[in-house]
């Protein structure tokens, strides 16, 4: 069984990341979608509100599961057994900032392979940082946001770290 681990804040999930992921199934049997947690950063939802989107996301596909972790994303693929990780490209910025993590990683971890992906043209532009904005600023970022997932009840549960 081949198996890939999609790491990332996720705040909030987005249509890219879902689509990479929906993707990312055509070549691996399981993804295991690790939602990272950084004591050091400020997320807009809380981790246990980030992991139950992307497990509404995906309810139905029993191919991707859900994962918190903090630390090394290489700790976590050891964990997991898991040596595949799956890295979205939208920019040449993103890019060089991936190819750098890539190969620091495979030096640290010599089993882990990196798949790089390019994101859908229509997709291309859409980052969580510019959701969040669209967020906290109250407008709709419905467009940018799975379908199945209704933010706002999110938001209106205080599931925002404020």
């Amino acid at each position: 069984m081949k198996k890939a681990i999609f790491p990332g804040s996720f705040d909030p999930f987005t249509v890219g990341h879902e689509a990479l992921v929906q993707r990312s199934l055509k070549l691996f049997d399981e993804i295991t979608v690790a939602v990272g947690y950084n004591s050091e950063k400020r997320y807009m939802f809380d981790i246990d509100a980030r992991m139950k989107i992307v497990e509404k996301v995906f309810e139905n596909n029993h191919r991707v599961k859900v994962e918190a972790y903090s630390g090394l994303t290489i700790d976590l693929c050891r964990r997991l057994k898991t040596y595949f990780l799956i890295r979205g490209l939208r920019t040449a910025s993103d890019f060089e900032f991936e190819r750098a993590v890539g190969q620091i990683n495979k030096q640290m971890e010599p089993l882990i392979e990196t798949v790089f992906m390019l994101i859908a043209p229509e997709h291309s532009a859409v980052s969580s940082s510019i959701v969040r904005d669209i967020l906290i600023n109250s407008g709709d970022a419905s467009m940018f946001l799975p379908e199945n997932v209704n933010i706002n009840l999110w938001i209106n549960n205080l599931q925002i770290n404020k």
